[in-house]
């Protein structure tokens, strides 16, 4: 299907936007962590037939490209796991935010393999999810503050990062199906 028939919100969300859990649930919080664990291997699986072509395409219509998907993931999951840590550490840390639209256009994010990004991505998660993996309770409730998200309890984060995967995924594997790649 082509890109100019389907609605704009879906190419741009193509698993919809995310939903703030406002309340603690362990079946939430198994679903997040069991799709942390698993979003490098998808993401490997997404982008391992791409050519440079085709991971040099955008998404969408003045979006990424697949390659800057990929990389993007990475810069955004080591920000989420370093705020995980100053969360687990500190009293409700500020943390800082980052422009990611302009680290999508440095050089690295725009030409490396994506094969480096995909590494550090296993590595990152198996730390993350075995981190995860220890937190009590009380723990979960923890937080940090963002200064324009507001509060974000950990709870709520390891949900909003693990839609996060999934949404740079639907990203690539719409593309793919769009393109017949």
């Amino acid at each position: 299907m082509e890109t100019s028939t389907l609605p704009l919100e879906l190419i741009r969300y193509p698993i919809g936007r995310y939903k703030t859990p406002p309340l603690y649930s362990s079946s939430s919080v198994k679903q997040a962590l069991a799709a942390l664990e698993a979003l490098p291997g998808q993401l490997r699986a997404a982008v391992a037939s791409l050519s440079n072509e085709q991971l040099d395409t955008p998404y969408r219509p003045g979006g990424w490209t697949l390659r800057q998907v990929t990389h993007h993931l990475a810069d955004s999951h080591i920000n989420s796991y370093t705020r995980f840590r100053l969360a687990l550490t500190e009293d409700r840390p500020v943390i800082k935010p980052y422009e990611e639209s302009s680290w999508a256009y440095l050089h690295d994010a725009r030409w490396a393999d994506p094969a480096l990004s995909l590494q550090l991505l296993e590595s990152l998660h198996h730390r993350l999810v075995m981190l995860l993996r220890s937190l009590c309770l009380e723990e979960w409730h923890r937080s940090f503050h963002h200064p324009q998200s507001g509060e974000i309890y950990l709870f709520q984060a390891a949900g909003m990062y693990a839609w996060h995967g999934a949404h740079h995924i639907g990203h690539i594997v719409s593309l793919k199906e769009r393109m017949g790649w």
